[in-house]
């Protein structure tokens, strides 16, 4: 009498490659994307690592501040990356030459007097009571919080611009002496005092505005008026490149920590 195979308690193996769920540490379905990773950590199998967009996030403020390190590093010891200033600036009085147009040169200096602490830190204010505003008729709890917040901001400027110019007492691009307790040239105030208070000033204003055209454009104008605050110093031989590269990266390492202190607008 013919009897019927029985099952096999033992799973018959896999073809190469294939992971199958027995060979899983969880109870996931072979086919789930997560099938044939392993957890980043015994207790989480299965976990994925962080994704690429915060990692992108958490590297910029490494980038920057790197770089303003080394920027920093050569300002002090002399060293071969000074020989852009030169070349930057050699190639603008080359420009300026075969333009040959006082209405630019006019231009330059108006983009660098923006850097000054007025405008500047009158439409961090501005900005800041606008969204608290905004928030105050939204019903946020914290309403008042972006008031406090632009004055630390504008406090924070000269905190961290003044000690540094002070140290380094880098002489300016027409040859102007440093004396001893001076402020030197090294990094560039106005473009510190612009970066930062017209940046918070937009961060703070597009937390509590919903409308997609000024989301859509606050930041890109905003980023072209530093740039042009920028171009207007070096242009008029007010700063080196350096000071204002350094001053730029100063800048982003502080825009990047100004959101992550504040909470959200509906706390």
């Amino acid at each position: 009498m013919d009897s019927k195979p029985r099952p096999s308690a033992t799973p018959s193996a896999a073809p190469p490659g294939v992971v199958t769920s027995e060979d899983r540490s969880t109870d996931r379905p072979a086919h789930t994307p997560r099938g044939a990773r392993n957890g980043d950590h015994p207790s989480r199998p299965g976990a994925l690592p962080p994704a690429p967009g915060r990692l992108s996030r958490v590297r910029l403020p490494l980038v920057l501040s790197a770089l303003l390190v080394v920027i920093s590093w050569q300002v002090a010891v002399g060293g071969p990356l000074l020989r852009l200033d030169l070349s930057a600036r050699h190639g603008v009085h080359e420009l300026r030459g075969w333009l040959d147009n006082p209405w630019i040169d006019y231009g330059g200096r108006g983009l660098a007097d923006l850097g000054g602490s007025i405008p500047a830190i009158p439409v961090l204010l501005v900005g800041a009571a606008l969204a608290a505003w905004r928030e105050w008729r939204a019903g946020g709890r914290r309403w008042w919080l972006p008031l406090p917040t632009a004055a630390l901001t504008a406090l924070l400027i000269p905190l961290l611009v003044v000690p540094a110019k002070t140290w380094f007492a880098r002489p300016g691009p027409l040859g102007e002496t440093v004396g001893p307790g001076q402020w030197g040239w090294y990094p560039s105030g106005h473009t510190a005092t612009s970066a930062i208070a017209y940046g918070a000033a937009a961060l703070l204003i597009s937390r509590t505005t919903a409308s997609p055209v000024v989301r859509r454009w606050l930041y890109p104008a905003t980023a072209l008026v530093c740039l042009g605050v920028g171009v207007g110093l070096v242009w008029s031989d007010y700063h080196w490149l350096l000071d204002v590269t350094a001053s730029w990266c100063l800048a982003g390492v502080v825009l990047w920590g100004l959101p992550r202190v504040l909470p959200s607008p509906a706390d």
